[in-house]
């Protein structure tokens, strides 16, 4: 490793880190400077060196502005000592549960001669991170490592005087998809530089420039919490007014500090692994690329029927298999899977895999923190008849229940058998009829687009609204079709029980409260013709499931799929789209027919 290099991104970082604690220092000068004044002028007043009727009052009015000052200082001061900084909501890995790990990023830090970190912890996202969780509020880290023996510094009452310890090494948070696809040398190559950081994580003033910069942020996060008093709102706004302004003051210098450590981290991890780090950083963007679909994909749905997968590291690995078998850029990304994984690092890989799943699901989609009757696990073997099955069938039942409520007749023929019964050919009439077209003798219309109430939109979480769409003209059959859809999707959200409290509260529990979650969501707003594709489609899978033999399936970049034969039908996507957006139903007719599919038979729903 380049020392030289190393030395001037610690340099620079302190330079930074002693700015910001400038900043600190200015202003506890401007809060202890009215003090000063008054003492100048009691001690004045004592002596008889500064007496009179002006200079009276002019002590009595600065001893009380140094009185309310000191006071709002001192409050001032509370806040930002006492409030809880943010935590990443995390996976806590004991020792005990990981020891190879531990291991393994002590060697690490060993070889770059950084202190390791304290802790480890999980986290279900694609990246790895250092982290202070040094305040008392959060806790000591789970089985952490022992503290350093401290080095005297003197002699004390005849024994070695203490020395200041060096503050706490932060936390190693690893991207829980990465233990899973990444071989063991890989993963140690993508922590080199992050572990590295711990060095000058642990430098005096970089460490209280942090925990300074951390403070401001969490007194402004304390300050903006609703459900506050007037009076207690008055006052902590006052309080955000000068956290927001230090932290305004500081942030120039926070981030070039932040960029100095990395710089630094980075030049020291040079030496480590250099050669495997390459091709373990394309690895990482191959593990994001199929995280994210992953999620979007085959975690969604499952969400949204209130079953969360609990092997969604597991599954990116099948993700990612069939990624490298389809994608000609990712040949060759298979044969590596016959190289120890860093899950093995983990004594029960199953359970953490299944803590991270509940997590992610939390984060991202915002279910309950613990299973419960209405939130239930689902393994992937499980996953084709429990979340596949189930979601068509439930759209289904959606679809003819607008309709229904559209007044839309069930068949040309009333005298047909199964007549009244839930077909795809009732869907198909429909969309296909000409929109002047009476929906039934007696219906207005006109009714159901003034029944959409656009506050039921807003009811609905954000995946699930549907943003304006002019692919299907609001006053055509699709159109109406759509909008009903969006009200039922409304009055179901409205009327879902609420997510029941956790029993308990971990270490990183208290990082949001139910209001802010999801944290992350995944999918902008759907559209209208998104939203009666997902129907269309649903009502079709269903038919060839019940009529002709097909089968649901996981497919595990594209999620919910046909299998026909054994194989996906990966062509009925635009055959659907041909419909909703044309109004030409020949694709999707042709399509059917083939298959054996009877759109007149009724299909089965939930």
């Amino acid at each position: 490793m380049s020392g030289t290099g190393v030395e001037v991104g610690v340099q620079s970082a302190r330079s930074q880190a002693l700015a910001v604690l400038r900043i600190r220092s200015r202003a506890l000068a401007v809060a202890l400077l009215p003090a000063a004044v008054a003492v100048v002028l009691l001690a004045g007043g004592a002596t008889g060196h500064v007496t009179g009727g002006s200079w009276d009052v002019a002590r009595s009015i600065v001893t009380a502005v140094a009185a309310v000052v000191l006071f709002a200082a001192a409050g001032i001061a509370l806040v930002v000592a006492r409030a809880r900084p943010a935590v990443s909501p995390t996976v806590p890995i004991t020792e005990g549960s990981a020891p190879d790990l531990y291991r393994l990023v002590r060697d690490l830090a060993d070889r770059l001669d950084v202190p390791a970190p304290s802790a480890i912890a999980l986290t279900p996202d694609c990246d790895s991170w250092l982290e202070d969780r040094t305040h008392p509020a959060h806790g000591p880290p789970a089985e952490a490592s022992p503290p350093p023996v401290a080095e005297s510094n003197g002699v004390r009452d005849g024994r070695p005087a203490p020395r200041r310890q060096p503050p706490a090494a932060p936390v190693l948070v690893i991207g829980s998809p990465f233990l899973w696809w990444m071989r063991v040398g890989e993963l140690r190559a993508v922590l080199a530089p992050v572990v590295a950081g711990t060095g000058p994580s642990a430098h005096p003033d970089i460490a209280a420039a942090r925990r300074f910069v951390r403070g401001l942020d969490a007194a402004v996060a304390v300050t903006s919490a609703p459900g506050r008093g007037p009076l207690t709102r008055t006052v902590l706004g006052g309080v955000g007014w000068v956290a927001r302004l230090l932290l305004r003051s500081c942030r120039g210098h926070a981030g070039e500090m932040e960029r100095g450590v990395a710089a630094a981290a980075a030049e020291r991890a040079q030496a480590v692994d250099y050669g495997v780090r390459i091709v373990a950083q394309e690895q990482v963007g191959l593990a994001y690329a199929g995280w994210d679909r992953l999620l979007t994909k085959v975690a969604l749905p499952a969400w949204r029927m209130g079953r969360w997968p609990s092997r969604l590291d597991a599954g990116v690995v099948s993700a990612l298999t069939e990624l490298s078998r389809r994608d000609r850029l990712a040949e060759g990304f298979a044969s590596r899977l016959g190289e120890r994984p860093a899950c093995d690092l983990l004594e029960e890989p199953g359970s953490v895999d299944e803590a991270a799943s509940l997590l992610a699901a939390r984060l991202f989609h915002g279910g309950p923190a613990e299973p419960g009757p209405g939130w239930a696990p689902v393994a992937w073997q499980e996953y084709p008849d429990e979340v596949v099955d189930r979601k068509w069938r439930t759209d289904a039942a959606r679809i003819h229940r607008v309709l229904d409520s559209l007044g839309v007749g069930h068949a040309t023929d009333p005298t047909a058998r199964d007549a009244k019964g839930p077909t795809l050919g009732r869907v198909l009439d429909h969309l296909t009829a000409p929109d002047t077209e009476a929906m039934e003798p007696g219906t207005d219309t006109s009714a159901p687009a003034a029944s959409v109430n656009p506050a039921d939109d807003l009811a609905l979480a954000p995946e699930d609204r549907v943003a304006p769409d002019d692919e299907v003209a609001p006053e055509s059959r699709g159109g109406l079709l759509a909008a009903g859809l969006t009200a039922e999707l409304a009055r179901e959200e409205a009327a879902a029980p609420p997510r029941p409290a956790p029993a308990g509260q971990g270490p990183d529990d208290a990082l949001w409260d139910d209001g802010m979650l999801p944290l992350f969501p995944l999918q902008p707003v759907r559209t209208g013709r998104e939203l009666l594709a997902d129907h269309v489609t649903a009502l079709v899978c269903c038919a060839a499931v019940d009529t002709a033999g097909a089968a649901p399936g996981l497919d595990w970049l594209d999620g919910p799929s046909l299998l026909v034969d054994g194989e996906r039908a990966a062509d009925l996507t635009p055959h659907v789209l041909s419909l909703v957006e044309d109004g030409d139903p020949i694709p999707l007719k042709g399509w059917l027919a083939r298959l054996g599919v009877r759109p007149e038979k009724p299909v089965r729903l939930v």
